[in-house]
């Protein structure tokens, strides 16, 4: 007998039409789309100091897939459950696969990465030998490194953009495939399951960053154990951001596969094949329109969401936090490295072991105070304006925790010899334009190489011969012995690091509170009819006006701070040296200006709440008091 036409059998029966296997699947493929988009960012500074982006670029590079996101999210709405929406999520999966291996291609096209030594035949220290015309000229190499630049922007733009196409249907579809096929009272349970389960892919991307960014980048070529005279700590190191993007393409094809063998529609869980079978009949009973007249309805169905004012004004003050977690997320490595010293590895050790996981236990307690506590829709701003007054308080002493740039010679800070001029001390050395190899003099001023110190002589470790010991004679070490130590001169707030990420993490803890009242506060400020549009309407408009442009922002915002660039064929290539203080305040200033902007929404919120139930209650019948 054949088992599928049994009536009185019960479902699930087969492990393809089993909704927790879609659930766990599900949950494992979100996991891998936020391990790509979160190692990414954790590894975006170590790209820029490997192909010399801006801030501005490596921030515009980051946001790029939500362009396309944007675009596409439109046609999801219209198609909803009109199309086998397990094998659509499985395509995209797909999609996000290559546009990972897309992303590790720039390392594989470009030549090795080098870097400004003494012992890898780049001469960078004062040879007066050498013809002077030679330093400002636009060489072969100097070409080649711009063209590998220009090839990475359209590499790398092109797969976040295929990565913005792929992602579009794994949220809407796989939540709408679990709400309409498990039992009713599981439904909630098996979503909160499969964000908590996703929410670990952002902590994992860090941590799998803080691994890979400790092992040199062109490993493949000169092999695991070879000696390259250079540290994770050094300015020049770059770490092999590439290899966890393998990792990451594994995940996502291995979970992409699955969906392929899921049916269009499966028997409602714990209900009988026929009673099933019947109700999804009757939901694809409904009247249906076509795509164009979909989209001729759209901007008006848009306009008319848009002129409610709580559902804006939340959506809108939503905008504003939201910017402030691209920001974070996108440039809170960089922060820590060049206000702490900190390494690329030990800053994205420190984000995914203690701001993402604090991050989680906030929107998890949010969630909890919600159920236990039943915020209504008077009480969910007042509670979200305490919430973000106390984190944007809490982080008003990051302003005060720096210190400014080390004095770094002819950058920012200008100094006499008894010679006349300082730079004439090295004006005859040759140095190249693009030199950078910080050396720490021995009178404690900071050079850009032992070239800009005038040093004519080195002498090596004598327990590791590939690296330098001591650059010695430098004419422009006025001070002591005339030495200079081959490493930046010291910074002394490196003892702020961890206070620094506790408190940033405290801080979104107590934010994210408010991450569930807000998104109910969503819900509940539209009528029951449209909640699917305006969900979609929300995620859009988030998109557009915080996840896309924010980075970017952010990332002027820090090149303003700049105070000295690297250059190549006399275009900027990558800032060297910022301006501490400038860099500290600015970039903590665009948070706490965002989060004072959203907290002034939701104060009119509360306000228009309290207006619109004051005028309910004047206007209802004397019988219903």
């Amino acid at each position: 007998m054949d088992i599928r036409s049994s009536k009185s059998m019960r479902t699930p029966k087969s492990l393809s039409s089993n909704i927790k296997l879609f659930v766990l699947c599900h949950g494992l493929l979100q996991l891998s789309q936020l391990l790509y988009s979160a190692y990414f960012k954790s590894t975006i500074t170590t790209i820029e100091r490997r192909y010399g982006l801006s801030s501005f670029s490596s921030g515009t590079i980051s946001s790029l897939h939500e362009v396309s996101n944007s675009v596409m999210i439109v046609f999801v709405s219209y198609f909803g459950s009109r199309v086998h929406r397990p094998r659509i999520i499985g395509i995209g999966g797909l999609l996000m696969t290559i546009s990972a291996m897309m992303l590790t291609l720039p390392h594989f096209l470009s030549q090795s990465y080098e870097y400004d030594s003494v012992l890898q035949n780049r001469q960078d220290i004062c040879n007066l030998q050498r013809n002077s015309s030679n330093s400002e000229s636009c060489g072969q190499d100097e070409s080649r490194r711009l063209k590998e630049t220009s090839n990475l922007w359209l590499l790398m733009a092109s797969a976040q953009l295929l990565f913005g196409v792929g992602s579009v249907p794994i949220q809407p579809f796989g939540i709408s495939y679990i709400d309409d096929f498990a039992e009713p009272c599981n439904s909630p349970l098996y979503i909160a399951i499969l964000f908590a389960v996703s929410v670990f892919g952002p902590a994992f991307a860090y941590l799998l960053g803080s691994v890979m960014l400790q092992v040199y980048v062109d490993v493949d070529k000169i092999g695991l154990g070879a000696d390259i005279g250079l540290g994770p700590s050094d300015p020049r190191w770059v770490g092999a951001w590439w290899m966890g993007l393998l990792i990451i393409t594994g995940c996502l094809l291995l979970s992409s596969i699955p969906y392929f063998f899921f049916p269009r529609r499966m028997p409602i869980e714990d209900l009988d094949v026929t009673e099933s079978e019947n109700d999804m009949n009757d939901d694809f009973k409904k009247p249906d329109i076509s795509l164009l007249d979909f989209l001729k309805m759209f901007p008006r169905m848009f306009v008319h969401l848009l002129l409610s004012p709580l559902f804006l004004t939340v959506v809108l003050a939503q905008c504003c936090f939201s910017s402030v977690i691209a920001g974070l997320s996108t440039f809170l490595t960089k922060f820590l490295e060049r206000q702490y010293s900190s390494s690329a590895a030990y800053s994205s050790l420190l984000v995914g072991a203690l701001n993402l996981p604090a991050v989680a236990v906030g929107m998890l307690l949010g969630g909890v105070i919600m159920k236990r506590t039943g915020l209504s829709l008077k009480t969910i701003p007042r509670f979200c304006v305490v919430m973000l007054s106390m984190s944007t308080l809490l982080c008003m002493p990051l302003f005060f925790m720096g210190c400014p740039t080390q004095d770094v010679s002819e950058v920012n800070f200008k100094q006499t010899s008894q010679q006349g001029s300082l730079p004439k001390c090295y004006s005859n050395c040759s140095c190249p334009s693009a030199a950078f190899n910080p050396v720490c003099g021995s009178d404690n001023i900071e050079y850009i190489s032992p070239c800009h110190a005038g040093c004519t002589n080195y002498t090596k470790d004598p327990n590791n011969t590939h690296r330098v010991l001591q650059y010695t004679n430098c004419r422009c070490v006025t001070e002591g012995k005339g030495f200079a130590n081959p490493t930046p001169c010291p910074n002394t707030c490196t003892h702020l690091l961890l206070p620094v990420i506790l408190i940033i993490s405290l801080a979104s803890l107590i934010a994210c509170l408010t991450h569930n009242p807000m998104y109910m506060m969503v819900l509940r400020s539209v009528p029951s009819e449209e909640k699917s549009f305006a969900v979609g309407i929300q995620f859009l408009l988030m998109r557009v006006l915080a996840w896309l442009p924010a980075p970017a922002l952010f990332g002027m915002a820090i090149d303003s701070s700049c105070i000295w660039w690297k250059y190549l064929c006399g275009k900027p290539f990558s800032c060297g040296y910022y301006d501490n203080n400038v860099f500290r305040n600015r970039y903590l200033g665009l948070q706490i200006g965002y989060k004072v902007m959203g907290i002034v929404l939701l104060v009119l919120l509360g306000w228009k709440v309290h207006r619109t139930q004051e005028y309910s209650l004047e206007k209802r019948p004397e019988g219903l008091l």
